[in-house]
């Protein structure tokens, strides 16, 4: 009997306590306690997903109360009634602010009510309802069914211009396809502005070649009293550069060699290196460029057909210029081509450097006296007379 008699007491202990972990789990998925609530409606206009009995109601994130009832308005199937059910004293007032809140990645919500004015009345029971509390619209619309309404509303633009973003796509294809295409010559383009603002390393490796000035000239008799100006030389925009080229024998497309350069562009470097003849000639002060300022009676113009190496069984260095002299009227006086080879050991820069310094040479030795000669042979400009002008006098009346 006494056996049975324990056996009794442990069932029932074991009843009891089943009993309190099912009245602790009602308490706190419904009422969160057994205290009085004070209890409000709350109308949202949208979807409150996540919302269940039981979930919290936050005031200025303080917990409170839970929600105790969800409803739907049958005059209204858009809206969405919920209970809740708070501590007393909870200041609820009729400008409380009412929203939605995601909690963690689980899904869950709840209620948030924020502020009011002290001054504010709390709401007020109308018809035997409970005070209502209306959400701002969109109040009950989460971060994910913003965003799904935001990619809604992106799929609709897109689909919108869609031919719009088919030209679009197919003009970048095009574009990309006519890059593709002239990439050396952008690579070329890109390499000549950092060639000309002087960066890059490139740059600092690149070998500098020079023309040199003839120097071994006869003296002069006597200095002459003429005046000549010789302006930059013109040229193809083949030959506007300071790139050190090689063309092979009979064609006329010519190729850089590469990693080499002049020291400066040919038509300023041969002009440089004229008048620097001229001078070593004797001219020193007969002869200057136009930017110089003086008024010269002369002027020597040179059109450049052929500054570079032609490559063949055996490789030369040529030069070849127009030459035209213009007296002081503006009409030619004189005009001769020049052309100059010299042999070149190989089809490298530096045996085009020395072939081509060569060729110049040979060209300016025959230049200089042929232009003297010229402009001796033209007719000279007067020369301004020292003497005052003279007044003419009108005769006088007695």
């Amino acid at each position: 009997m006494e056996t049975r008699a324990r056996y009794a007491l442990i069932g029932l202990f074991m009843l009891a306590v089943i009993a309190a972990s099912f009245a602790f789990v009602y308490w706190l998925e419904n009422k969160g306690g057994f205290g009085q609530r004070d209890y409000y409606r709350l109308r949202f206009d949208s979807s409150v997903s996540g919302l269940l009995a039981g979930s919290a109601v936050l005031f200025n994130g303080i917990r409170v109360g839970e929600v105790t009832g969800l409803t739907l308005d049958a005059a209204h199937p858009e809206d969405v009634v919920v209970t809740i059910g708070v501590v007393p004293n909870t200041p609820v007032r009729s400008d409380t602010q009412v929203g939605l809140e995601s909690q963690g990645l689980t899904g869950g919500a709840a209620i948030t009510l924020v502020g009011g004015s002290a001054s504010a009345p709390p709401p007020e029971a109308t018809d035997g309802e409970l005070p209502l509390l209306t959400a701002a619209p969109g109040a009950g619309q989460d971060w994910a069914s913003l965003g799904r309404e935001a990619l809604r509303k992106l799929n609709d633009i897109l689909d919108a211009n869609a031919d719009n973003l088919h030209s679009a796509i197919a003009n970048f294809n095009t574009f990309t396809d006519v890059l593709a295409r002239n990439s050396d010559r952008i690579d070329g383009l890109i390499g000549g502005l950092e060639r000309m603002t002087g960066g890059g390393a490139e740059a600092a490796k690149t070998p500098t070649y020079d023309l040199t000035a003839v120097t071994d000239f006869p003296p002069l008799a006597e200095e002459p009293s003429w005046q000549l100006v010789i302006p930059e030389p013109s040229a193809l925009l083949a030959l506007n550069t300071d790139k050190m080229t090689v063309r092979p024998q009979g064609a006329a497309e010519s190729t850089d060699i590469p990693n080499a350069k002049w020291s400066d562009a040919a038509p300023i470097l041969l002009q440089e290196k004229i008048i620097q003849s001229f001078e070593n000639a004797g001219y020193s002060r007969s002869v200057s460029r136009p930017k110089d300022g003086f008024e010269a009676g002369f002027q020597l113009f040179l059109d450049i057909r052929s500054f570079s190496l032609i490559d063949g069984d055996k490789p030369v260095g040529e030069i070849a210029f127009e030459a035209k002299v213009l007296g002081p009227d503006g009409k030619i006086v004189a005009a001769k081509t020049f052309t100059g080879t010299a042999p070149a050991s190989g089809n490298n820069a530096a045996a085009a450097a020395s072939a081509l310094n060569a060729a110049f040479d040979r060209t300016a030795k025959e230049l200089v006296p042929w232009t003297a000669e010229a402009v001796n042979a033209a007719p000279q400009p007067p020369a301004p007379s020292d003497e005052p002008p003279t007044e003419e006098l009108s005769p006088q009346r007695t």
